[in-house]
């Protein structure tokens, strides 16, 4: 099962998502949310991951990651715009005409709020990571009842905001055990 856990901000964190046994991390460079890492220092973020774990840029559109982007493996939004290394987030089921290396169902758009999932997100074939509200109490119903390839965690290992690093090891830990 893959698991990335999403709105890193500093090294340490991603030592610890890479000891921990994640395959990916997101960085935000959405300037309104709380998990908003600077341009400058998401690039230096993704040079420190390159080549020890999968890095995706984070924002709701191009812009809001343009200038970040070049740096990660992968950028991640929530408009439907044709780019190289497309990760797509939604809360819809994603257009058939556009090209994307990973879907990411989203229904809380990083709100971190967990909802039920629509029946079609069963049938999507892609490679689907399902994000939302996620938790070491609820990740395993999900992954049994959607069967996705990944999960996406990001204020289900948080404690008052910030990442806690034992709640991304017990997560990690809760995935392995229940895929």
């Amino acid at each position: 099962m893959f698991a990335k856990v999403c709105g890193l901000k500093t090294e340490e964190q991603i030592d610890k998502a890479i000891e921990y046994g994640y395959d990916a991390i997101g960085i935000v460079t959405y300037i309104k949310s709380k998990r908003y890492c600077p341009p400058e220092m998401a690039i230096q973020l993704a040079e420190y991951a390159r080549g020890r774990i999968l890095s995706f840029v984070v924002g709701l559109n191009y812009s809001d990651v343009e200038e970040a982007a070049p740096a990660f493996d992968y950028t991640q939004i929530y408009e439907k715009r044709q780019i190289a290394n497309l990760v797509l987030a939604s809360k819809e089921k994603p257009p058939s005409d556009l090209e994307y290396e990973y879907f990411v169902y989203d229904a809380s758009i990083g709100s971190g709020v967990f909802q039920d999932f629509p029946e079609w997100i069963k049938n999507e074939t892609k490679k689907l990571l399902v994000a939302g509200g996620l938790n070491k109490d609820n990740v395993c119903d999900v992954i049994r009842n959607i069967k996705p390839f990944g999960v996406d965690v990001s204020s289900g290992v948080e404690k008052d905001g910030v990442k806690d690093l034992a709640m991304m090891k017990e997560f990690i830990d809760t995935v392995r055990n229940c895929s």
